[in-house]
């Protein structure tokens, strides 16, 4: 499957591999290749057979197989295998492309990132975060929008093609080190399948900050590096259902944003240095009996500095097959987790259906598709009032009201009148008095005297959001009298 080419290509690609090595250590960031290749699969220097047959991580590896894979035959266990490994390649390239961070590795091994294969050299090379530039595309080469169209089975839907898109973004924004954008990869951004435009001028450049266009089909890119694919790009160029509206690039547009969101709303997406990672960052489903396609993080603040005030734990499920997964983190069975605040409220009708189960720990994610989830860390809501029933200014009866609703099912509730425990629906006695501040409780009613009351509710969840709502008991007057 991917193989690195011969020659000059060859030859530049291990110095390339070779001065990435050199630079551990110095602080000095580089362009990390190794995500950048597993994500979108294949490599910068593909031509021929192999821009078709070498599907990445998102566009379909194994799980869903181009038409050139399938006629050419390629076994289903290779396939499954640089699945595996490409897996395993993004994993060390979001925990900072580290080369000494250990995890569990495809085969079943306790593995370092330097011990991964990347084309016949080491995954992970560098020696702090910040030395990690994570990027799946840039200004040379095909745009990832259109890799993914050569990747792509063709029946591939429109909003599958968004989704593949958005996930490429989502590998790149919550990785550890320093995340790079390609211009334009928010919207789609195609060149026509140009590998190389650095003199194809506006029409295979041009980006449009209106949503409209994305470039996509504008014809068959100059000769230079692309003539010998022309037969290859000419009827993809041509189909119809290949290029997105302007809701698709509207939509890729709004994720990314969501995404960012995600990335600055905690230090822990943000890591400084190789410590941090190395007791933070660690990676579930992995090993021989891994689900395919599926990506999970944790990030913990329970260790060390405390980094983020209001976090302890962020789970970062990547689910890049085309099938709903479940996943089970059984260290977690009985804490709370909730989708994190950006995404419950996406664009995205799809991952708002992302779900977790408190009492076994399972996470559910929809196919092609990246779920954040948080500790708990949404208050209950509270509603509470008192109803008079008979009486006047001075003394009145009143019933209770109150409720508390949280998607935590483990909450607890206190109330009172003037520190008298009351219950919801509960009557009680409210007694105007200049010396008394007390209360008493005769079987079933209860008297509260006082010169003022006041109902409190407080609502309580097993991680310790709390909201307290206090209410002030309207006594009739006047007329009003019952």
């Amino acid at each position: 499957m991917r193989q690195v080419g011969f020659g000059e290509v060859a030859d530049n690609a291990r110095f390339e591999q070779a001065t990435q090595i050199q630079m551990r250590d110095t602080g000095i960031g580089t362009f990390s290749d190794r995500l950048r290749d597993a994500v979108r699969g294949g490599g910068p220097f593909d031509g021929g057979d192999s821009l078709l047959l070498n599907q990445g991580f998102i566009n379909g590896a194994w799980y869903d197989p181009n038409e050139a894979v399938v006629d050419a035959g390629v076994p289903e266990q290779d396939q499954l295998d640089e699945l595996l490994l490409s897996g395993d390649q993004i994993r060390v390239g979001l925990a900072g492309n580290l080369a000494d961070y250990e995890f569990i590795d495809r085969n079943g091994d306790l593995v370092t990132g330097w011990d991964v294969d990347y084309n016949g050299a080491p995954a992970g090379y560098t020696g702090d975060p910040q030395e990690n530039i994570v990027y799946v595309a840039a200004h040379d080469n095909q745009t990832l929008f259109d890799i993914s169209q050569y990747h792509n089975p063709v029946a591939t839907s429109m909003d599958d093609r968004v989704r593949v898109q958005n996930l490429g973004i989502d590998f790149t924004v919550l990785a550890q080190g320093v995340p790079f954008l390609h211009a334009g990869e928010d919207m789609l951004r195609s060149k026509s399948l140009d590998r190389d435009s650095f003199n194809s001028g506006d029409w295979f450049n041009r980006l449009d900050f209106s949503y409209q266009d994305n470039t996509w089909g504008a014809g068959l890119p100059v000769a230079g590096k692309n003539q010998d694919n022309w037969p290859m790009m000419q009827p993809l160029l041509a189909d119809p259902n290949l290029k997105p509206g302007s809701d698709d690039i509207t939509a890729t547009a709004t994720h990314a944003r969501e995404m960012l969101e995600v990335r600055s709303s905690s230090p822990l997406f943000r890591l400084t240095t190789e410590a941090q990672v190395m007791e933070r960052v660690e990676f579930h489903n992995t090993g021989p009996d891994q689900i395919p396609g599926l990506i999970v993080m944790s990030i913990t603040d329970t260790v060390g500095t405390d980094l983020d005030p209001i976090l302890e734990d962020v789970v970062a499920l990547f689910n890049a097959s085309d099938e709903e997964q479940t996943f089970t983190i059984g260290a977690f069975a009985g804490r709370a987790f909730d989708p994190h605040w950006v995404l419950a409220d996406s664009e995205d009708p799809v991952v708002r259906i992302a779900a977790y189960d408190k009492a076994s720990g399972t996470f559910t994610i929809p196919a092609r598709t990246t779920a954040v989830f948080t500790d708990d860390v949404t208050p209950p809501e509270v509603e509470a009032g008192t109803v008079v029933e008979r009486g006047g200014p001075t003394v009145a009866w009143f019933t209770v009201h109150y409720s508390c609703t949280d998607a935590d099912p483990d909450t607890t509730v206190v109330a009172d009148i003037n520190g008298a425990p009351v219950e919801n629906d509960q009557e009680v006695r409210l007694i105007h008095h200049p010396n008394r501040t007390d209360y008493v409780q005769k079987g079933n009613r209860l008297d509260i005297y006082g010169q003022e009351f006041l109902l409190t509710v407080t609502c309580t969840d097993s991680s310790g959001n709390s909201t307290t709502v206090e209410v002030i008991p309207d006594f009739p007057q006047g007329s009003e009298m019952l």
